[in-house]
């Protein structure tokens, strides 16, 4: 599943959260939501949801993190953060919360915070409150520093979790939640309703002249499967049973035969849905991890054991060359992440291959 959610700073270093009026066991959260199919983006879903919590349309700034989280009892979760511009004292006053959403709100320091939220929430807030913004966005793998995070951040101890103790609402603060208060739907039900999407782990490789490497796929049954398909190395994280860096380092040791620690993430490519652009071929929204895999030697590169059911061939390839060979989206994602490799901080945040859109600066609701 995809999720969205806003980090409001104000002038002092707090950050907003929120009240859920029907949930007593995690009554406290970070505006936002779960994506929708018709959501062009996760940064499209972030600014929805406040719309419909809040009743304003928020101005985000950049990607702060992207967190891929398991569980025992659900599908993972890959929850997006972003930062927003701060909030004005008049646009907080004039909040109109959807009453079902939001019972009240309050800004939190980040100790408070770390107290209120629930844990693996608290962690990835947190983490984004602590390091720098030039950084980001920041690598998290179940709420843990993962990647280029761990040379800004190093796990700590949980907190302990007070929920709304000591916590002074507004907005509803007056409304208790009653005791028999839960979610509008029981937590199976919630969870077999939600939209899924699909996700894949790739791997950038350049050889000393800075070529790409590129494997062919075989051909396969169906429209276009005769026709010579290029991709670079990787494939599909496997739900429930995987993060995006095991994924990646199993890929390329099936596909390649070799034993690689994935490097940087260097972008972060949501290509949608066709109920979110009708030109996509997708029946749903593909979340693309794309990790640096390094300079490749030449005993390495003779050492490459393709995989025979999925792959007939590799080859480095120049600029030109591999973007004739490569599809747009993935040739544009290739770029970004050649790019990302000579800047410091964490992965291109790109939609279809392209960076990720701004929006445009609110108007009146």
């Amino acid at each position: 599943m995809a999720a969205a959610g806003v980090l409001f700073p104000d002038g002092q270093g707090r950050v907003l959260v929120v009240r859920l009026p029907y949930d007593r066991k995690h009554p406290v959260a970070i505006p936002g939501g779960g994506w929708e199919p018709a959501d062009l983006s996760p940064r499209r879903t972030a600014v929805r949801e406040i719309a419909e919590e809040l009743g304003f349309t928020p101005r985000l700034g950049p990607l702060a993190c992207i967190d891929w989280t398991m569980d025992d009892f659900r599908p993972p979760i890959a929850a997006h953060l972003y930062w927003a511009e701060p909030l004005t004292p008049g646009q907080v006053s004039a909040f109109t919360p959807d009453s079902a959403e939001v019972g009240g709100w309050a800004w939190l320091t980040p100790e408070q915070a770390g107290h209120a939220l629930p844990p693996r929430l608290s962690r990835r807030v947190g983490a984004c409150l602590r390091v720098p913004r030039s950084a980001g966005p920041l690598e998290l793998e179940d709420s843990l520093p993962a990647g280029h995070t761990l040379d800004h951040l190093v796990a700590e101890p949980p907190v302990d979790y007070t929920r709304l103790a000591g916590v002074a609402l507004t907005g509803g603060a007056d409304r208790p939640i009653p005791e028999n208060a839960g979610p509008p739907l029981d937590r199976a039900t919630y969870i077999a309703t939600r939209p899924r999407i699909r996700a894949k782990a790739r791997t950038l490789f350049t050889d000393r002249d800075g070529r790409v490497l590129l494997v062919r796929l075989r051909p396969w049954d169906g429209p276009g499967g005769e026709e010579p398909y290029w991709v670079l190395p990787g494939g599909g994280i496997e739900a429930d049973r995987e993060l995006p860096r095991a994924a990646a380092r199993r890929e390329v040791r099936e596909e390649l035969g070799w034993e690689c620690e994935p490097g940087r993430l260097l972008a972060l490519d949501w290509l949608p849905g066709r109920d979110a652009d009708p030109a996509s071929r997708r029946d749903t929204a593909v979340l693309v991890y794309l990790f640096d895999g390094g300079t490749v030697t030449e005993e390495q590169s003779a050492s490459a054991v393709l995989a025979e059911d999925e792959l007939v061939e590799l080859r480095f390839c120049g600029p030109e060359e591999a973007q004739r060979l490569l599809s747009p989206e993935s040739w544009a994602r290739t770029s970004a992440a050649l790019a990302a490799r000579h800047r410091p901080g964490g992965p291109a945040e790109l939609v279809g291959g392209r960076a990720a859109e701004r929006p445009e600066r609110p108007q009146a609701r």
